[in-house]
């Protein structure tokens, strides 16, 4: 499977694939955090990522932090051709937030760009039909896709990006 069919899989379908663990999480938390298996951790079999949630007192809760972790680093993680279908751009730009439900489809893409132009921005830009400080832009919106961004530089021998 692809990272685009893994994305497209309901809750329930995605944790069949997971190998899913729970433990006690340590830390502070007080008395019940140390007495249940709260804490969860998501390996998920076919890509071999793994995503932990702890911070809940709360399973189930974890449980879904750890979900929506393992989807994030769907799109941070792996990396595929650049296919343009999921870039929301509009009038030359492209302004999401984080919260915004097409923002990491669409930090998948910028980094596939990236990554298949030689983390060359510029070039990665123009394709994506976006100026270079909209694109950078866009990769600063969450500090994980910014590191994201600056490892694939790293890769391919370029210096990274300054904030």
């Amino acid at each position: 499977m692809t990272r685009r069919q893994w994305t497209t899989l309901t809750e329930d379908q995605l944790l069949a694939q997971c190998e899913v663990d729970t433990y006690r999480a340590s830390g502070p938390g007080g008395q019940k955090r140390n007495k249940t298996s709260s804490a969860v951790r998501l390996r998920h079999l076919p890509s071999g990522l793994m995503v932990i949630a702890e911070e809940s007192r709360s399973q189930h809760d974890n449980k879904a932090k750890a979900l929506q972790r393992l989807w994030r680093a769907f799109f941070l993680e792996l990396r595929e051709p650049a296919d343009t279908s999921d870039w929301p751009v509009s009038s030359g730009r492209v302004d999401l937030g984080v919260k915004d439900p097409r923002f990491w489809p669409a930090a998948g893409v910028a980094l596939d760009m990236l990554n298949n132009c030689d983390a060359q921005v510029s070039t990665a830009a123009e394709r994506l039909g976006v100026t270079t400080g909209n694109l950078v832009a866009f990769l600063q919106t969450d500090p994980k896709l910014w590191q994201v961004a600056n490892q694939l530089r790293a890769i391919h021998k370029q210096s990274p990006l300054h904030l």
